[in-house]
């Protein structure tokens, strides 16, 4: 009975000073995403207009910080079949010259009911942050008909396991 209630009294005391797990994953549907997918946090959302290849586009982006890490998807509708693989080339080059860095190393990427396009992948890199601190990320880029997506995980150290759980639980929807 007393090893019981030690048990309670130390669940009740996490409990109470937030004690949580450090990646506390959670199924997200974005609306109007046409995609699930796991975050290890809770995630926050804006949207904007911006360039993108070419013309102008409504870039939603959902994003969390989780054990020293941000996960992050953006998305946007380019319209035109002819705008995805230049919109899908500039997201990731955009992370990659945020974060200063050179090279990136790709791997295929197969995701059931994405439209097929060469610049369909996933990659890693490593830069650094703004602030001058080592970054290490992974980033995914796929479309469904004219929407463009790019998934990331950006963070100071790799966590491979969490970006395995956060890129294999990508599902695209109707």
């Amino acid at each position: 009975m007393n090893r019981r209630f030690h048990c309670l009294a130390w669940a009740a005391a996490g409990l109470l000073t937030g004690c949580a797990p450090a990646l506390d994953w959670r199924e997200v549907r974005p609306e109007a995403g046409g995609i699930t997918l796991l975050f290890p946090c809770k995630p926050e959302h804006q949207a904007r207009r911006l360039p993108l290849a070419g013309a102008e586009a409504r870039l939603v982006l959902h994003a969390c910080n989780a054990d020293g890490a941000t996960f992050a998807l953006a998305f946007a509708d380019v319209g035109d079949p002819v705008r995805v693989g230049p919109a899908l080339a500039e997201l990731e080059a955009a992370t990659r010259r945020n974060l200063s860095a050179d090279a990136a190393e790709h791997m295929p990427l197969k995701l059931e009911g994405a439209t097929p396009n060469a610049m369909t992948r996933r990659s890693s890199f490593s830069g650094s942050m703004p602030d001058g601190r080592a970054a290490v990320g992974q980033t995914a880029v796929f479309s469904k008909g004219t929407r463009v997506y790019q998934a990331t995980m950006l963070g100071e150290r790799a966590n491979a396991e969490a970006a395995d759980t956060f890129f294999a639980n990508l599902r695209l929807g109707p």
